[in-house]
């Protein structure tokens, strides 16, 4: 696309979408959301800088190609279910570790490092597909 305006707001609106992308995943296990939708949207925010630098460009800022993000997703999704076996309950059961940060308790999930997992499949897996696409032209 070759608008001024576009290429002007685009990065603005990658941005927030990637935010945004961000606090839907991690919201995700309590409330509607989670790693799926979250990927969506980032591999929305994605497509957009496509479009509006080209592919060339958000292979750069990448740095990573993007089926090496798919399979890391992969990765820490089968070890979120793994580690329960660890721990000699059923594949999958969610698990919760505490650490003191800051003065605050953080708590980490195996079911929100599955949704990072996940997260991190769909935004490879559709952010491939689109650069495929676009570099097709």
């Amino acid at each position: 696309m070759n608008s001024l305006i576009f290429r002007t707001i685009a990065p603005l609106l990658v941005v927030v979408m990637l935010v945004f992308s961000v606090f839907v995943m991690l919201r995700g296990h309590n409330e509607p959301g989670g790693g799926f939708i979250g990927g969506l949207i980032a591999a929305s925010a994605i497509a957009i800088y496509g479009m509006a630098a080209g592919p060339a460009a958000v292979r750069v800022a990448l740095k990573v190609d993007p089926l090496a993000i798919a399979g890391l997703g992969v990765v820490v999704a089968g070890l979120s279910g793994l580690l329960s076996l660890a721990y000699e309950v059923p594949f999958l059961t969610g698990l919760w570790g505490f650490f003191h940060l800051w003065g605050t308790d953080v708590a980490i999930s195996t079911p929100m490092t599955f949704d990072i997992g996940v997260y991190l499949v769909v935004l490879g897996t559709i952010a491939a597909v689109v650069l495929g696409l676009e570099e097709g032209e």
